[in-house]
């Protein structure tokens, strides 16, 4: 068994996060609770009411979509972002959960030779002897 190491150790090395991870952490924190969709309501009814304030209604119209669009493009990247890191998470649990599922039919192979096949499948599915 001391041929592998741990799939939670290597998981526990990845725990120094970027400046960037942490921000786009935050982000996804704020953003995705409900006073930041009272935000958006207040910027789109203060960009209504503004209408008197412009001379050209076309400029007004394009005040919001420019702020829209630059807005959910930046807030696009930034989700993403913290969806791949989540799947990335998931995958590295269900790693672990694979790991300890082959160590423990080896280690019952020993008394049914018909489970050495199966764990030597499982590894491969899940390309454990390739991480470790």
């Amino acid at each position: 068994m001391e041929r592998r190491s741990n799939a939670a150790e290597s998981r526990g090395q990845q725990d120094g996060r970027t400046p960037f991870e942490r921000f786009v952490e935050a982000t996804y924190d704020r953003v995705s609770r409900a006073p930041f969709f009272f935000v958006c309501v207040a910027i789109v009814v203060v960009w209504f009411v503004s209408v008197p304030f412009w001379a050209d209604l076309k400029s007004w119209q394009y005040a919001i979509h420019t702020v829209s669009s630059v807005l959910s493009l930046l807030l696009l990247v930034l989700l993403e972002n913290a969806g791949k890191r989540s799947e990335e998470a998931a995958q590295e649990k269900l790693n672990v959960l694979a790991e300890a599922l082959s160590d423990l039919m080896e280690s019952q192979a020993q008394h049914d030779p018909s489970l050495t096949a199966s764990v030597r499948k499982l590894r491969d599915a899940v390309g454990l002897e390739a991480r470790h």
